[in-house]
């Protein structure tokens, strides 16, 4: 019985360890194929090594770190296909969140929070908080359908999507266009107006689909 209570304690702790990790690849704390360090990555969570690895393994199999023989374990870079795969399952996700969301469901308090942080980092010039607020708000529209499951979904895919931000080394460029359409999501919807909400941020998700594309494609060597 002792020996099962700590497999679950290790297993909790590789957890966290992972949700840690996972947290400061959204916040950009991380970039993409930077090298992990395991000496320096455990020190900094206060785990043993045994645990980052677990962790390590389960960002592995997310897709966000990359284990290199010989070399290490490396942030992932995405490929092109994911991007493009990330926006449209961001489309099915969101705009339907948005679309079927009671009128002043609980999350749209996140939403205006998020959008509020927003305008205040830009006044202060601060575009990499801009990108976190911005993710904060989406992650509030996932919030929208009341699912714990596509919640968990969304953790991963905002991951994901940050290391995508990180190929284009211009946040100003990359989030100033969309602390006002996210201005605009949020009124619609709190008029009562979530079909045209969940249209304008359709709109909104190509927009921001292309830009990331043609950052991609200038990060090709010639």
């Amino acid at each position: 019985m002792a020996q099962l209570d700590d497999a679950e304690d290790g297993n909790s702790r590789a957890d966290q360890a992972a949700e840690t990790l996972r947290r400061m690849l959204i916040v950009g704390d991380l970039v993409p194929g930077q090298r992990l360090s395991e000496s320096a990555m455990s020190e900094r969570l206060g785990v043993s090594r045994n645990t980052l690895r677990e962790a390590f393994r389960v960002l592995t199999h997310e897709r966000l770190l990359v284990h290199k023989p010989h070399a290490g374990v490396f942030v992932a870079v995405p490929s092109l296909a994911s991007i493009i795969d990330i926006y449209r399952v961001r489309r099915m996700i969101e705009c339907q969140a948005l679309r079927a969301a009671p009128a002043r469901h609980p999350a749209s308090r996140r939403m205006r929070a998020a959008v509020e942080s927003a305008l205040a980092s830009r006044e202060a010039d601060d575009w990499i908080a801009v990108g976190t607020a911005n993710m904060e708000f989406h992650s509030a529209i996932v919030a929208l359908a009341d699912s714990d499951h596509l919640d968990r979904l969304y953790a991963n895919i905002s991951a994901e999507l940050r290391l995508a931000f990180g190929l284009l080394d211009d946040p100003d460029y990359l989030h100033r266009p969309y602390v006002d359409r996210n201005v605009a999501v949020l009124e619609l919807y709190l008029a009562g107006e979530a079909g045209e909400a969940a249209s304008v941020l359709d709109e909104y998700l190509l927009l921001s689909e292309r830009t990331i594309v043609a950052a991609y494609a200038r990060q090709l060597p010639a």
